[in-house]
């Protein structure tokens, strides 16, 4: 709840509902007289986009002569009945004269038949019967001119009503934001969209657009039906209004942008950069010229020429070639004839270097006398006598 519903016992202003029963109105006739411009509020120094009335203001209505009478008989609003009876003219021409947009409604509300009834200032309409260049709309025959739009089925009441809204809401409006949703309340949202680019300023501009006033539940076809009203409707009035909206918009982000999400700096993407496994073990990548002359000798059963070095014979250890011999060969890995010796070595090297990496199988015992010797154990043999 804020602040300005209970103000501090020295507040200088006071909530509409209290100023309207200083001032004896209805509520009804207070929010028109503000709307009008009769009664001067302020914004709620306590936030929630309220309005308040000064003390001081409700002292300068009270100090006017026939107070509250005098109050009440400017903000008195009639319809098309007591209206044409206070002009002295049928209803039928009254209507006419609304709808060419000569006499402009002030409000209007829903009756049970989901019908609008427009409502009219009682002193306006006072001042529009005395004047004297309207003598000829109020008796004698329409001119041929406002009966050609009356036949094409022109009604202005609805656009004369937008028309004082929107200066309505322009004078309670604070800020400039705020008035570019004054006049983007009497837009569609297509062509708010239209006007407005960006997302972000339309999602900021809605939060200062103003709802229709409220008639029925949302939602409800009363409620479509005020929305329909606040919309405008002919080509040249949304032109008009896009225009202005523009302006607004334009004059609005040049004092104070819409706020929108910063754009979030996205470091850039560290490639790791692919390093070479160290092997479990040594691997043979490229056999020198030593252990291709020792290979090729071994397998030509021939011994190394004389001056060849053996790269483990100062250590005491087996050279690579030797080690490569003395190990087991499969039989798809050996020697063909047809293969010159040096690509034999290679292939015999790099196929024995892959053989390393492999688990290793737990060998199996051998029989000490071969196949024979076990087959005799197992065969039957007589006993010896």
């Amino acid at each position: 709840m804020s602040a300005g519903t209970f103000g501090p016992p020295g507040s200088s202003t006071c909530t509409p509902s209290r100023a309207a029963r200083e001032l004896g109105l209805k509520r009804s006739e207070f929010n028109l007289a503000v709307q009008l411009g009769r009664i001067r509020t302020v914004p709620d120094e306590g936030g929630g986009g309220g309005r308040r009335v000064e003390h001081a203001e409700i002292d300068r209505l009270r100090a006017q002569s026939g107070f509250p009478e005098s109050v009440r008989e400017r903000v008195r609003a009639v319809g098309t009945a007591e209206g044409a009876a206070l002009m002295g003219i049928p209803a039928g021409r009254f209507t006419r004269l609304a709808r060419l947009g000569l006499l402009v409604p002030v409000t209007y509300y829903l009756n049970r038949y989901r019908t609008v009834v427009w409502l009219y200032l009682a002193e306006e309409l006072s001042q529009f019967a005395s004047a004297a260049e309207n003598a000829p709309l109020l008796k004698g025959r329409t001119p041929e001119t406002l009966r050609s739009q009356l036949a094409a089925g022109v009604d202005l009441r609805a656009r004369n009503w937008r028309g004082r809204h929107l200066g309505f809401l322009l004078r309670q409006a604070d800020g400039l934001w705020a008035r570019a949703g004054a006049v983007a309340a009497f837009l569609a949202p297509a062509e708010i969209a239209d006007v407005v680019k960006d997302p972000y300023e339309r999602s900021f501009l809605n939060r200062f657009r103003p709802a229709p006033p409220g008639h029925g539940v949302p939602g409800s076809p009363s409620a479509h039906l005020a929305e329909r009203i606040m919309t405008a409707q002919d080509a040249d009035e949304i032109a008009w209004l896009r225009s202005d909206l523009a302006r607004s918009i334009g004059e609005a982000r040049e004092a104070s942008p819409a706020p929108s999400p910063r754009a979030r700096r996205v470091p850039p993407t560290v490639r790791a950069v692919a390093r070479p496994i160290p092997p479990m073990t040594r691997t043979v990548t490229r056999p020198t010229e030593e252990t291709t002359t020792l290979l090729r000798a071994e397998c030509e059963g021939r011994s190394p020429e004389p001056g060849t070095r053996l790269p483990d014979s100062a250590a005491g250890g087996r050279s690579p070639a030797t080690r490569l011999a003395q190990e087991p060969l499969p039989a798809a890995l050996s020697p063909d004839p047809c293969v010159p010796p040096a690509v034999s070595a290679v292939r015999t090297a790099a196929s024995l270097a892959l053989r390393r990496h492999e688990p290793a199988q737990p060998a199996r015992p051998r029989s000490s006398r071969g196949l024979r010797a076990w087959l005799r154990r197992r065969s039957a043999r007589p006993a010896r006598v």
